[in-house]
């Protein structure tokens, strides 16, 4: 099979009749063998019937419905889990993305050899409340993970198959899924202008706290990609920095306390010194940090995916 299409959704009963068209339209033409895998993200309005309906005229169409709603990392990771195409093209329901765009972006696995490739919305038609915050936050993505996209929440992808069986998407992790798959190996990352249309029917499903939650998913990527095996490189080291400059306060606290006697000098007790607390506080927060380090270790060595590597290819071993 040539291409999956993996296609989460949420109450966009209108626009997938549509969709479906268009996409048939564009597979016709260019003859490719494919499958539409939806994935309705526990809709309250009509969206599962339309599927049903759609699925009766259309035998490349497959369909997974929640019970209720996860978002749309949990969609993915059972689009991507079912996919079976040897390109996996991402999309949103809403007519916003143009199955237009999908040759192109085949080709590009295909023939230019990419492992994933992105869509930009270099021009879009969403309101400054949407497209400020996301030039923001696509700036902190590019400068967190070094991957050089414009825009990380395109929803418009493309995929390698192995790229998608080899990844764990959940929580909001759907926006770093370029960080994903570059952690786990593939670097072959691309990008293309893809067209943004504007909404046709309903209304965003997104609001402000999809930021918040990005942000938190950003540290916990970055910390995973960089610290996931070795959590001691990062608690290690900063527990023996503060331990390092606790210590050598207390010492310099000591060493002028002495020479002050020695002088027959007037001396602040100790603990009249903030200075002093400031080295207590440092050490106990180095210590704590060290032992966390220790903790995250002893729980990874004791992970069933500690030594779980992803072999991209295998020679005389049948």
């Amino acid at each position: 099979m040539d291409i999956s299409l993996v296609i989460p959704f949420y109450n966009e009963q209108e626009s997938l009749p549509e969709l479906v068209a268009w996409i048939e339209r564009v597979m016709g033409e260019n003859g490719f063998s494919y499958e539409v895998v939806f994935v309705d993200d526990g809709s309250t309005d009509d969206s599962w019937d339309v599927v049903l309906s759609l699925r009766e005229s259309n035998e490349n169409i497959r369909a997974f419905r929640f019970r209720r709603n996860y978002g749309k990392s949990a969609a993915l990771y059972v689009g991507f889990d079912a996919a079976r195409g040897d390109v996996v093209i991402t999309m949103d329901a809403d007519l916003q993305d143009s199955p237009d765009e999908i040759p192109e972006l085949y080709r590009m696995v295909i023939d230019e050899k990419y492992d994933l490739v992105s869509g930009w919305k270099q021009k879009r038609y969403d309101p400054l409340v949407k497209t400020l915050p996301s030039r923001f936050f696509n700036a902190t993505a590019r400068a967190a993970s070094g991957i050089k996209l414009h825009d990380f929440n395109c929803g418009l992808k493309a995929y390698r198959l192995k790229v998608v069986k080899s990844i764990e998407v959940y929580g909001e992790m759907h926006r770093y899924i370029p960080i994903l798959a570059k952690w786990a190996g593939f670097r072959k990352i691309g990008e293309k202008v893809v067209r943004h249309q504007a909404r046709k029917y309903g209304v965003s499903k997104f609001g402000w706290e999809r930021m918040y939650k990005g942000y938190m998913d950003l540290l916990s990527v970055t910390f995973m990609s960089r610290f996931g095996r070795r959590p001691m490189y990062l608690f290690g080291a900063v527990g023996t920095v503060l331990f390092i400059i606790g210590g050598v306060i207390a010492a310099y606290i000591i060493a002028a306390k002495l020479i002050m006697q020695g002088q027959g000098l007037p001396v602040r007790a100790v603990t009249d010194q903030p200075i002093f607390f400031l080295a207590l506080t440092a050490t106990i927060i180095g210590f704590q940090m060290f032992v966390a380090g220790f903790l995250g270790e002893m729980i990874n060595r004791n992970s069933s995916d500690r030594n779980r590597y992803l072999i991209d290819e295998t020679i005389g071993d049948e």
